[in-house]
């Protein structure tokens, strides 16, 4: 399922700060390969929702950090395998916050596409998601 689908699913996008996480969600933040989770989602992730300080690609706690820090390409690589994982637990919703866009420095209009192939249980940032031509 891409996200031009029209799903009702597809319609729910992440809020701008998450406080809160229901039972079966995941908040999916930017991170560096260090996983020093020392400002803006990744400490959120940290301080909120269980992200390891010293891990920086993957799921820990109710978190799943993607690498944005060192370089598109390997942005690129840690997206594609957080999709892979998001499609192998189709029970649980993912949080994306808009990866990539903020100390990173990449722009929404090269982050989003990368996300176009989500699977319905992937919740997208409104940035994001009218990049990729949804309401």
């Amino acid at each position: 399922m891409s996200v031009f689908d029209g799903s009702p699913e597809r319609a729910r996008r992440t809020p701008e700060a998450v406080t809160q996480l229901a039972d079966d969600e995941v908040f999916v933040f930017g991170s560096n390969a260090s996983g020093h989770h020392g400002a803006g989602a990744a400490r959120a992730a940290f301080e909120e929702f269980g992200a390891e300080w010293g891990v920086g690609v993957g799921p820990t706690g109710r978190s799943y950090a993607v690498d944005t820090m060192s370089g598109f390409d390997t942005m690129i690589e840690h997206i594609a395998d957080f999709l892979d994982y998001a499609r192998a637990h189709p029970g649980t919703t993912f949080l994306v916050t808009p990866v990539g866009t903020g100390i990173a420095g990449h722009r929404v209009a090269d982050v989003a596409p990368l996300f176009a192939a989500a699977p319905a249980n992937v919740v997208l940032p409104q940035a994001f998601a009218e990049e990729l031509g949804a309401p």
